[in-house]
């Protein structure tokens, strides 16, 4: 049953009409916000008793939005059974009389963070602003959902990052690169006469998990957005989600003022360029006065930038930066360069451009670093530009959508790769300096700290595709908010939110979430292997792709040959090791000491080098993939079990999803092995399948217009 998103609030009047709650499907559009009513009876009763009428008063939009969303949760978690005798629910910040006189200390929850508190038999939540308030409800409502004690509700919380962003990779025409969950969510030729309701959802959906931001644009989008007829569009974007705290920024297009301001040059230092974009921003804030700032990509991958006038990164992000600055405006400068006529390794471009330019940046800077060097892949080492410019903030980039991870087809939990960056190790300033800290602005005493997250959001009904694909904008903004929660605690809060408390159910879905990325990559790119990918869709196999630019081909990452694999990258290679402290490169540079998930990202070795396991690398490699494939057959098997305890709509969406993920894990494990194995020429290790097919069937297979590829138009 597909309900279209306009016909959303009349759904919901008629699933709310008492037994004609079930009419609803449950086809995933409520993503973590079902307040379903309270399962346990007890419980539900302990509740009722606990929170009875709201006290509050609402000053502005936002605090309305929290009141109404206070009221929709409780009603639909309690039905109207609240007893009115029961303790009040006081909502507010120190303007409202009846927090002021509470006497709560809220001077360390700045502008964002909230309080739940107990004042006699009360409840409350408090915050210094709005936003705050609106922060504490989805808590509140978040720990009920969950089927938390009242007894340990207390609760202070405060963001770690200030700017917390979504990145659409959405173009102006609704194909969304990267993406396969549909076209894009922004319906930019009916805007600004017609606001799609499901903008409101989206941005309620952002803000009950601490999401303030969003770049609208494609990184690799050009110039159009920034006319008059699109910054109206623009305008009513933003006046739809400022009520909740979300602020919009946009992608610069380096060569703007050439494509659309009828200049001769984009020269970053030539004054009527200057002039141009000072003018055009005072412009776009006249439109959106709480405009956040732009995204840029400079001078990557063929998108134009200040090199191609002898100038560098900093002389571009800084031009921008000036122009910002009065507005209050940032400029996020992308890390992810690297020059087609540069034959260095990839993975020691950006460090050797960006730690030359430390200091010399603006304040409102922040240089935009993708998790890994190389590209999203489904694991990589963090990125050495990481606490390596010490008067330069970073943004981290994450991306939830699956650009390597099977797409919207294949489950794929993120959070504990994003848990295993963030917790990394730079030693920048001894122990203890990992990613997080030096995000957070902690290491380096940054006032501007951020991080982005590309979107995995489309126009399918369920928001993203895979039913399961929700978890991971949920796991980003929950990180977002706080990289001290574990993957572990989201993964069981998320699956409570989406699926209900029962035990049994919660259990099994989480074990299938916490497992499943480790799974993916065993099956695609193990043990420290990368950029193996099918060209262009990126989607599925392709080791043998040695055509092009010798950086966008699987053959000059894997090495394979002969005398064995993997991409050496320490002194006796290229040596991009050397860019990490000390302390990484005594326990990477050697492989016997390094982790086998980095092994062949940073070595080459023999075919029958002896891995820690006992077995040779072939047999490790071999088995590995093998292992792959059989957690997809056992998570298939759990999921299974979970019939007649999941809907029925969901469980069958995702149960079709395993099966086509099962197929596509063989294919990549027989497809990879096969190629391998004519450089090993080892048998293949007991317990492991031998190919199904012949090389050639493999290299000659074809997947013809997969979503999200920026070659294609749907």
């Amino acid at each position: 049953m597909r309900i279209p998103r306009p016909l959303l609030a009349l759904s919901l009047a008629v699933a709310l009409a008492g037994s004609a709650a079930n009419l609803l499907a449950e086809d995933g559009y409520r993503l973590w916000l079902r307040y379903e009513p309270v399962a346990n009876e007890a419980l539900a009763k302990a509740y009722r008793n606990a929170i009875g009428p709201i006290v509050a008063d609402a000053t502005s939009d936002t605090a309305q939005i929290a009141l109404d969303e206070l009221e929709r949760g409780l009603s639909g978690l309690l039905g109207n059974k609240r007893s009115r005798s029961a303790p009040k629910l006081l909502v507010g910040t120190p303007q409202s009389a009846h927090i002021a006189k509470l006497g709560l200390d809220l001077s360390e929850l700045g502008s964002e963070g909230f309080q739940l508190a107990q004042s006699g038999k009360n409840l409350v939540i408090a915050a210094n602003t709005d936003q705050g308030l609106l922060y504490g409800v989805f808590a509140f409502l978040r720990h009920l959902q969950s089927a938390g004690s009242l007894d340990n509700v207390p609760l202070t919380s405060t963001p770690k990052i200030d700017h917390r962003l979504l990145n659409h990779w959405d173009n102006l025409t609704r194909t969304v690169e990267r993406s396969m969950a549909g076209a894009s969510i922004f319906n930019w030729f009916d805007l600004p006469y017609y606001v799609e309701p499901y903008y409101h959802d989206y941005a309620r959906a952002c803000a009950s998990i601490g999401i303030n931001g969003t770049v609208l644009t494609n990184v690799n989008s050009n110039a159009t957005v920034l006319r008059p007829q699109f910054l109206e569009k623009v305008a009513a974007l933003a006046d739809t989600f400022r009520p909740y705290g979300i602020q919009v920024y946009l992608t610069a297009r380096f060569s703007a003022p050439v494509e659309i301001g009828g200049l001769e040059t984009a020269d970053p230092l030539d004054p009527a360029v200057i002039k141009w974009w000072s003018d055009k921003i005072d412009e776009i804030y006249t439109y959106v006065p709480d405009f956040g700032g732009f995204l840029v990509k400079a001078n990557s991958e063929g998108q134009p930038g200040p090199q191609a006038y002898g100038r560098d990164h900093a002389d571009g992000a800084n031009l921008l930066a000036r122009a910002l600055a009065p507005h209050d405006g940032i400029v996020m400068w992308r890390a992810f360069v690297y020059d087609f006529e540069v034959k260095e390794d990839r993975h020691k471009q950006a460090y050797t451009e960006f730690t030359a330019l430390d200091g010399r940046f603006e304040p409102n800077v922040s240089i935009q670093t993708k998790n890994g060097a190389i590209d999203f892949m489904p694991r990589e080492p963090f990125h050495p530009l990481f606490g390596a410019t010490p008067e330069t903030p970073h943004t981290l980039e994450l991306q939830i959508t699956q650009e390597y991870l099977g797409g919207d087809i294949h489950l794929a939990y993120l959070a504990p790769m994003w848990e295993e960056t963030l917790e990394s190790d730079t030693f920048a300033t001894g122990p203890g300096s990992t990613v997080a800290k030096i995000v957070d602005g902690s290491v380096f005493g940054h006032n501007l700290t951020a991080i982005a997250g590309v979107a995995n959001i489309g126009n399918e009904r369920n928001w993203t595709g895979h039913p399961m694909g929700a978890a991971n904008w949920y796991a980003f903004g929950r990180l977002a908010w706080d990289h001290e929660l574990s993957s572990e605690d989201i993964a069981d809060e998320w699956t409570r939110l989406s699926f209900g408390n029962d035990p049994n159910t919660v259990a099994t879905i989480t074990k299938i979430l916490l497992g499943s990325h480790q799974t993916v990559v065993d099956y695609s790119m193990p043990l420290g292997l990368h950029h193996i990918m099918y060209p262009g869709h990126h989607y599925g196999p392709g080791p043998w792709h040695d055509q092009g630019r010798p950086d966008w081909t699987s053959t000059y990452y894997h090495n394979a040959s002969e005398r064995g694999i993997g991409f050496d990258r320490t002194v006796s290679g290229s040596n991009a090791l050397g860019q990490y402290a000390p302390e990484v490169v005594e326990k990477w540079g050697s492989p016997q000491s390094i982790e086998d998930k980095y092994l062949l990202w940073f070595h080459h070795l023999d075919w029958d080098f002896q891995m820690k396991s006992g077995n040779t690398l072939w047999n490790e490699l071999c088995l590995t993939y093998q292992s792959g494939v059989d957690r997809v057959d056992e998570m298939l098997d759990q999921w299974s079990s979970l019939q007649g305890a999941v809907d029925a709509q969901r469980h069958a969406r995702v149960t079709a999803l395993l099966r086509r993920q099962l197929e596509d894990a063989k294919f990549y494990k027989d497809a990879c092995l096969a190629y391998f194995h004519t450089f090993a020429q080892r048998p293949f290790p007991e317990g492991v399948e031998a190919p199904e097919y012949s090389l050639d069937y493999y290299k000659n297979f074809e997947l013809y217009h997969v979503p999200g590829h920026p070659g294609e138009q749907w």
